[in-house]
This record gives C-alpha cells, structure tokens and sequence, in this order.
C-alpha cells in the first residue's frame, strides 16, 4: 500500500510540474524586459587587395540607426575608403569615407531599414574593393 501511495504522490507531483511549466513560461513571455535597441559588431571587411579593413558596430535606438567604425590599412601613400549603402524612404543612398593609416569615425539617421558596407583601398575610392556586406 506504501508502494501505491508513493508511487501516486511521484506521479502526481510529476503530472503538476508538467501541467505548471507551460504556464511559469507564459508568464515570463509575457512580461519580456523593455528594449528599444539592437546592436551588432561586424568585420573585419577586407579590401580586394587585403591591404586594408574595416570593422565596427551598428545598432538602433529610438528609430535612429548609428554606426561606429574603425579602418586599418599602411600609412602613407594609398588610402583606405568604407562605403556605406542604405535604404531610407524607399529610396538606396551611398557615401564613401576615406583614411591613411588607422582612423575612426561614425554616422547615424532616422528611419533607415538595411545598411551595407565594403572596403576599398587605393589612389582612389573606387579601386580595389572587397566583398559587400550586410550590417544592418
């Protein structure tokens, strides 16, 4: 009779934990903590040639899209460049930032849904570019 008793409080308190765990989850997907910001790093984007990079991180807060960046590449002579696309108001825009040597630097705007970046090093800001990436 022990054996039976035992074996139904076993049962019975495996059966209410089961039946509680669903509702303890709901409850704390209810009530998520507050945030209004993402973030993400990103890099080291290399340029064509591999003599310069770029790396950095891009986040939102308040509907506003803000990017911190850093380039490396040789100091003297050729320049780095970071290229930044985004599309806004349903419309794509591109600027381009230069560097010689290591530099930082940012940007921000309201109401910017994706941004890409890529690298390029050279004389000018159109040679030897690497890949295109997705930032945000």
């Amino acid at each position: 009779m022990r054996k039976i008793l035992a074996a139904a409080a076993i049962a019975g308190s495996a059966i209410t934990t089961l039946a509680i765990a669903p509702a303890v989850q709901a409850a704390t997907a209810a009530s998520p903590a507050v945030t209004t910001a993402s973030a993400g790093s990103w890099g080291k984007y290399f340029s064509g040639d591999g003599k310069a990079y770029t790396f950095g991180k891009t986040f939102s807060s308040h509907g506003k899209v803000y990017t911190k960046w850093y380039g490396v590449d040789r100091s003297g002579g050729k320049r780095g460049y970071v290229w930044f696309e985004y599309y806004k108001g349903g419309t794509w825009h591109k600027f381009a930032q230069g560097w010689d040597g290591k530099h930082s630097s940012g940007w921000s705007g309201h109401g910017i849904k994706k941004v890409y970046t890529y690298t390029c090093y050279g004389a000018s800001k159109f040679e030897h570019c690497g890949s295109k990436h997705r930032i945000y």
